[in-house]
């Protein structure tokens, strides 16, 4: 599939197939540690309502999304913001992830975001080798945070610094 597409806010509307792509990174599992995608309600309580964006097609087929979290609540960390990214299967190495990321870098330095921050599977090398890319670096590992199916599992953190700030 090579579809041109262009980036646009999320909203309600697109959740099918948003959660159709979630569900994809959960049976990967090298995306998170969530074993089941979570009902729009949920997953909307935990993400901003800004900085929240999809790539689709022309004929409306969301190819991959992007969105964010506060890391924390308080204010003085107002400017740090954890970011999840997702592609379609079908959409893989089309530039999707890139686009998107990379959209979202420009979004939220116009925001005030002075870093994103990204915690990655380290088998993941896909992700990482975008995140490196735009300028992520990885700034620690996170040694058997969680497990994940009955198996301890590492996460590596990448942060992106804005020069803006």
């Amino acid at each position: 599939m090579s579809a041109k597409f262009q980036i646009t806010p999320m909203i309600h509307h697109h959740w099918e197939q948003v959660s159709t792509i979630y569900q994809q990174g959960l049976d990967s599992r090298m995306a998170t540690f969530q074993t089941e995608v979570p009902t729009y309600t949920d997953w909307d309580r935990s993400h901003l309502d800004t900085l929240r964006y999809v790539a689709q097609t022309s004929d409306q087929t969301i190819l991959g999304w992007v969105a964010v979290s506060q890391v924390s609540s308080r204010k003085v960390y107002q400017g740090i913001l954890e970011h999840s990214i997702y592609i379609a299967d079908k959409a893989k190495g089309q530039g999707v992830g890139r686009a998107l990321l990379a959209y979202l870098i420009d979004q939220s330095e116009q925001s005030g975001c002075w870093t994103l921050m990204a915690s990655i599977f380290p088998e993941n090398t896909a992700s990482i080798k975008l995140h490196e890319r735009l300028g992520f670096r990885k700034i620690g590992v996170r040694e058997k945070i969680a497990r994940h199916h009955g198996v301890w599992r590492d996460t590596w953190l990448y942060e992106r610094r804005s020069p803006l700030f």
